[in-house]
Order: structure tokens, then C-alpha cells, then sequence
């Protein structure tokens, strides 16, 4: 018997078999008597602790939660976590066991399509369609006929190769570490050194760890594109990643990127979730919108955000990379796709991103976030874009004033270590289309008052 021990039992004079203890040097134990260590055990203790502890390049979990999970707790003694609602409209959520009725101002879903009644009616159609809720199986052996529409629909919408994800996330862990093997943008040379911009959103950061594993990783100082040159001038393969559109305010220095590109071959990776819908005349985010793709430049976004639906997209620079993704890009291949109700969603809002109601959100967005900057002036008024953060540096006093701001009606995420650098605690406020006029108002009320007396 592989992995017992056979023990004769006296009672019965016959064989039975235990598990042996999974640490052969561990000791016997009896209830209540304290342990005696072994050699071997008091060898392994005295051990070199390095041998067990990781060498923390690129996370480091117990100084993140040192210092981050207290602030967490914080936020839900204020009873600005785990608020359980029902939904009326954007501007009308509902706590049911106490009756409290507030406006959702840290919403991704800046043209409110969210609850489009044109995207709710492509989700139930695309059930009743195909029958199933999915195939339960990798799509890169068998995909539903629907998927294909949505993929040839979402190429059409940006104008290049477009894979669909379950999520943002699930696409960057299988993309980022082929490009760091050197296996997405062609070219012969190996690996790249990936490069990650400071404020890089979680997703792609998250994966630094396993990129590392092929390639060197380094940091980049926040769109400072001198460190960036000079890594380029060091090494013959480069990427760097980046968000397009930031989810604490401001853009990436495309511009620049562009011209380094062209100059020294660099790879741009960009996750543009957060421009996606809102920006384009056709919704096509801030980074597509201005650029030409080609096979050094991937882009991917939320379809979860302004989009109003659900999962991810890939903009991608080559036909070659399509297929050579859904075979190789880790959770792409293995894991599942979006669900019928998903791709059926995405369906209905990619034909509504080609109708005139997509520019007419996108200006009632603008005209929202040009209110609030004339309220409240910050480094990011007059960007477009409809993320602005409250700076208040304190994270207490931002928990403070994101909890007075709810019991006002008016719920704006408290933002903090590891949201945000240390000292750098804010309230983040995401406007959207769908904002009634006299709610803005109300709110930026709010806002000043709150702030007085937080």
C-alpha cells in the first residue's frame, strides 16, 4: 500500500492500514503533551529562512497587508463595504434591509449602457438563440457560431483582429508572458525585457511575477519616458506596459510611446479599459482611436466598463497572433469563455456603438465632467476623461469623506495604500452620462460640505 502503514490490531487479529503522517521526521503526538522536536525537525527550524521565504521582486503580500488590510477594516466598520442592494436605475440603489437609497458615483459604466434596455434584450435573446448558456468546453476546440459573430463583429467596431475574453484580467495573464518570451510581435531575438509603468493597473502588474520568469522585469517611474529611452538604448528588445486611459485620472504620454516605437522597436502593451466606448468615434478608446495597430502594438480593454456588457477584448497588430492566442495564451486556451448571455450583451452594444446614440452618450458625458471640474478644479480637469480623485492624503480622513458622502446619498470609493502610494488617500468620483443634471448638482453640494466638516 503506497503511503500507509499497515498496523496489526490486537483486538481483531487482523491487518488495517492508516495514513502515515505526511512529514516522515515528524514525531508522535499525543492529546495535550507538548511536542518533542526531533533532530531532524530542530535541523529544518534552524535552517537558512531564505531556503522558504520567496525573494519578494515583485509582490511582497505581508508588507502590502501590514499596512493596507487596516484601512480595508476601516471601510467596513463605516459600512462602506459589502453594501448588498437592489437597482432601480444608476441613481437609484437601494439597501433593502434598511430602506437607504443613494447615487452610484464609482461606476465603470461611464455611458450607462449598463442598463440599456437594447444590451439586456441581446443577453436574453442570445440565450433563447442558442439554446444553451455555453459549451462547457476550451474554445479553441469547439466555440458556438455566436462567439464568431462577436468576434467578427468587434474586428469590424476597431478596425483590427479582436479576441474575446471572459475578462481584462484573464486576457493580460495569458498575453503578458508571451510577449516577455518574445513569441507575440515577431522578430528574431528571444525575450524582451518587460517594462511596467509605475501606476500600471493590478491586472498587469499581477503578472510580473511569471513574466519574470521569462524575461527581466523592471519598473518605470510614472510615463517618464527618459528612463523608458534609456532602456531602449540598453537593451535590444524592450516592452512596456501601460494602461491608456489610468483608473486614478490621466493618460498615458502616447506621443512619446509612438516615437520610441518607431525608434527603437519598442512593444506597446496598453489597457485601455477605462477610455473604451467613451472616447472615438466609434468608441474605440483613447489609444485606437489615435494610432494605426501594427504588429508591435497590442491594446486590450473592459467590455465590462462603458461598454456596458461583459468580458474583454484584445485589439490585436497581426492576423497571426489570433489563432496562435487561442492556442497558447494560458487561461485564453484552457480556461472558459463568455457565457452565451455575455456574447449575446456585447453583440447588442457593439451594434449600438454604431448608431448616433453612441456620440450623443459620449457628449452628455463630456457635459457632466465639464460640471464637476468647473466645481471642483483638479490636475485632470479638461482631460475628457470621466475619473477625477478627491486628494486628501490622510486614508482615515478619505474613509471620513467617503462615508459622509454616502450617508448624503452619494456612494464615491475611499482609495488607499495599495490603491494608491502611501500618503496619497483620495475619494475617487467616476461621472457618467447617465448622471440626471440636478443629482450632479446636489452632489458637488454634498461634496463641499462634506469636505468642510470631514
Amino acid at each position: 500500500m503506497v503511503g500507509r502503514t499497515a498496523l496489526p490490531d490486537l483486538a481483531f487479529g487482523a491487518w488495517i492500514s492508516r495514513p502515515a503522517h505526511p512529514f516522515p521526521f515528524a514525531s508522535a503526538r499525543r492529546p495535550g503533551v507538548a511536542p518533542t522536536p526531533t533532530s531532524q525537525e530542530t535541523a529544518m527550524n534552524e535552517s537558512d529562512s531564505n531556503e522558504i521565504v520567496g525573494p519578494h521582486r515583485y509582490r511582497n503580500a505581508e508588507a502590502m497587508l501590514a499596512h493596507g488590510e487596516r484601512v480595508w477594516l476601516r471601510a467596513a466598520d463605516s459600512g462602506l463595504l459589502n453594501i448588498q442592494v437592489d437597482h432601480e436605475s444608476n441613481d437609484r440603489l437601494i439597501v433593502r434591509d434598511t430602506g437607504h437609497e443613494f447615487t452610484l458615483l464609482c461606476s465603470c459604466s461611464y455611458l450607462g449602457l449598463n442598463h440599456h434596455p437594447k444590451i439586456i434584450e441581446g443577453a436574453v435573446s442570445a440565450l433563447r438563440k442558442a439554446g444553451t448558456t455555453g459549451l462547457s468546453i476550451a474554445e479553441v476546440r469547439v466555440r458556438l457560431n455566436l462567439l464568431v459573430e462577436l468576434e467578427e463583429s468587434l474586428r469590424d467596431l476597431y478596425g483590427a483582429p479582436a479576441l474575446p475574453g471572459v475578462s481584462c484580467s484573464v486576457l493580460t495573464a495569458g498575453i503578458l508572458p508571451l510577449i516577455a518570451s518574445g513569441h507575440i510581435g515577431g522578430g528574431a531575438g528571444g525575450p524582451r525585457v518587460m517594462v511596467f509603468d509605475r501606476f500600471c493597473h493590478f491586472s498587469m502588474a499581477y503578472i510580473k511575477p511569471i513574466c519574470g520568469d521569462e524575461a527581466l522585469v523592471l519598473n518605470c517611474p510614472h510615463n517618464d519616458l527618459n528612463y523608458l529611452e534609456d532602456i531602449c538604448k540598453k537593451y535590444p528588445r524592450v516592452a512596456y506596459v501601460a494602461d491608456g486611459a489610468y483608473s486614478m485620472g490621466g493618460r498615458t504620454a502616447l506621443e512619446g510611446l509612438i516615437d520610441l516605437q518607431n525608434r527603437y522597436g519598442l512593444f506597446l502593451y496598453f489597457d485601455d479599459s477605462h477610455a473604451l466606448s467613451i472616447d472615438g468615434p466609434r468608441g474605440e478608446g483613447y489609444v485606437r482611436s489615435r494610432i494605426e495597430m501594427n504588429p508591435l502594438t497590442m491594446i486590450v480593454g473592459s467590455l465590462a466598463k462603458a461598454f456596458g456588457a461583459s468580458g474583454g477584448v484584445a485589439m490585436l497588430g497581426s492576423e497571426r497572433d489570433f489563432q496562435f492566442l487561442y492556442r497558447n495564451a494560458g487561461p485564453v486556451t484552457w480556461s472558459q469563455n463568455m457565457d452565451v448571455a455575455a456574447v449575446g450583451a456585447c453583440l447588442a452594444s457593439a451594434e449600438l456603438h454604431r448608431t448616433p446614440e453612441l456620440g450623443q452618450l459620449q457628449a452628455k458625458l463630456q457635459r457632466n465632467i465639464d460640471v464637476f471640474d468647473q466645481r471642483f478644479p483638479t490636475r485632470f480637469s479638461g482631460n475628457g476623461l470621466p475619473i477625477r480623485l478627491i486628494d486628501v492624503g490622510d486614508e482615515d480622513l478619505a474613509v471620513r469623506l467617503s462615508e459622509q458622502l454616502y450617508r448624503a446619498g452619494y456612494y464615491c470609493s475611499a482609495v488607499f495604500f495599495p490603491i494608491v502610494a502611501r500618503g496619497a488617500a483620495g475619494v475617487r468620483v467616476m461621472l457618467r452620462a447617465d448622471l440626471a443634471a440636478d443629482r450632479l448638482d446636489h452632489f458637488c453640494d454634498a461634496v463641499e460640505s462634506s469636505m468642510a466638516s470631514a
